[in-house]
């Protein structure tokens, strides 16, 4: 079963081109496929777009869109696996089908045929249908149908006979197809009647097949598609709900079916997406990522938190008024995993389902930034670095992408474990128990021996220490521009620290745990 010009038919139905009149979809300066009344004027795919445009001067062009092919012939197969569920996706605009069980439900092949092109009709798709024993006898009939005769039916036995006349340029190797027509051979049957062997011997395993096609005993049979299965789930609410803990108890038993639909298709959801309409129209959207998989509990949470920057009274999270009542709530799995692959590894890889249920419940109390989590940004000060994520979100683009950067004069590894909020500040002398400042050219005046990490006035011996580490950073911004240098100290309890200096004064930025 075939749509004959797809293309042409799938831009007109996305707004790419003009629903009616002269069209061709081009690809690489060439034309893919014309409608039918580009044709008439002499417009043929394979033509240049200035040899088209030329012949026909009101031509509508648009580029060809694979994509926007597929998705608009899936309406399309979704109506047909209505009435017959073996349906098999060739290409946009082609399908197969099995037809034994339409036509043993509907008496004849012409009456099962009248049933598939009025399911076509219903989605305002022309159709053209070829019955025959093997597939590719089958696709050559539905080639030679017409709008007339939308059904050519090849008698049980007679796809061989079907097939002998047709011209070699019908298989779908240019190559083979070429060296045929230069030894003589220019239809199918002239192929058909070669010597299997001497075939094999000459074109291999893929000439073998298309001998078969020709010669009417293709192997192939309809493997039926299994249709997706859709997991979204869509509430609306009439009144629409004015409070953010009203939507979210509504939106419940959505929420609970579609994690018991995943968990019965044996999979686990870790990403969502919300769409949140209110009742102007105006739609709230956001992604919404899990460390291990989300429960119907965590779903309504997220549609709270969402909620939380429209409320405009209550001081519990989701739970004063919100600015526009919702009307509809839309969820959508973005990213599945099978169950078992949210596990902990076998060395307790993952994260520990007690921490992560004790820290979701504390989020659910204290709204969503209520537990934050650090990951590492782009900078080359540890305080620049240090950035903090809702426990549960994956690290936003932007930050991945800073973090990716090189960053020259960036402190080398291992980091350390404990950054501080604020630079406080710290001692740092030297034997003669002068203060170590920093000379002209980026020395220290002498090596440190003492450093009072706390202001305590309580010194402690300094064991080893390596630096300065300049960082010399938009030198030409007057505001901006910044100029320190960096010193790590291990003092004589062990602890080491990294300190910061801009001359005169030091400032403990972290300590090494």
């Amino acid at each position: 079963m075939l749509s004959p010009r797809w293309p042409v038919t799938s831009a007109r139905a996305t707004g790419r081109l003009p629903a009616a009149g002269p069209a061709a979809v081009v690809d690489r300066g060439r034309v893919a496929e014309a409608s039918a009344e580009a044709e008439q004027e002499g417009v043929q795919p394979g033509q240049r777009v200035r040899d088209a445009q030329s012949r026909c001067p009101e031509l509508a062009v648009t580029g060809w869109d694979p994509g926007a092919d597929a998705q608009t012939f899936e309406p399309v197969v979704k109506a047909l696996e209505e009435v017959s569920p073996a349906v098999q996706i060739l290409e946009p605009g082609r399908c197969a089908l099995r037809a034994r069980g339409v036509r043993r439900y509907h008496g004849t092949e012409e009456e099962a045929a009248r049933s598939l092109l009025q399911v076509l009709a219903e989605q305002h798709v022309p159709g053209r249908i070829g019955v025959a024993d093997t597939l590719f006898a089958a696709q050559q009939a539905a080639d030679r149908a017409t709008d007339e005769a939308p059904l050519v039916a090849v008698p049980p036995g007679g796809s061989a006979a079907f097939l002998a006349p047709l011209p070699m340029a019908v298989l779908p190797d240019p190559v083979l197809v070429s060296l045929l027509h230069r030894l003589g051979r220019h239809t199918l049957g002239d192929f058909a009647a070669m010597d299997a062997g001497a075939v094999r011997a000459r074109f291999g395993a893929a000439g073998v097949d298309l001998h078969r096609w020709a010669a009417g005993t293709d192997p192939r049979t309809v493997v039926a598609r299994t249709p997706p299965q859709d997991f979204d789930r869509v509430a609306e609410f009439e009144p629409p709900l004015v409070r953010a803990d009203q939507v979210a108890f509504a939106f419940r038993v959505a929420a609970e079916d579609v994690v018991t639909t995943l968990a019965d298709a044996g999979l686990a959801c870790t990403r969502i997406h919300l769409t949140l309409t209110g009742e102007d129209g105006i739609a709230s959207e956001r992604s919404w990522t899990h460390p291990r998989h989300f429960t119907a509990a965590e779903i309504t949470d997220r549609i709270r938190w969402q909620l939380e920057g429209e409320v405009t009274s209550g001081s519990a999270p989701g739970a004063g008024r919100l600015e526009q009542p919702v009307a509809r709530v839309r969820l959508t799995p973005e990213r599945t995993e099978p169950i078992g692959q949210g596990g902990d590894g076998l060395w307790g890889a993952g994260v520990d389902e007690h921490v992560d249920h004790g820290l979701t419940r504390i989020q659910s109390m204290l709204g969503h930034r209520g537990v934050l989590t650090a990951v590492t940004g782009g900078g080359r000060l540890l305080g620049e670095r240090r950035v903090l994520v809702p426990w549960g979100d994956a690290v936003p683009a932007p930050v991945r992408a800073e973090a990716a950067r090189p960053w020259p004069g960036a402190l080398p590894g291992p980091p350390p474990a404990t950054v501080f909020d604020r630079l406080h500040p710290v001692l740092l002398l030297d034997g003669g128990g002068a203060p170590v400042v920093l000379a002209g050219r980026g020395e220290l005046s002498a090596p440190p021996d003492r450093l009072d990490p706390d202001g305590s006035g309580s010194t402690r011996a300094v064991l080893s220490w390596a630096g300065p580490w300049p960082v010399r950073q938009r030198w030409w911004d007057a505001e901006r521009n910044r100029r320190i240098d960096r010193v790590q100290v291990i003092d004589e309890t062990s602890a080491a620290w990294l300190l910061v200096t801009t001359g005169s004064l030091w400032w403990a930025e972290a300590r090494y745990d």
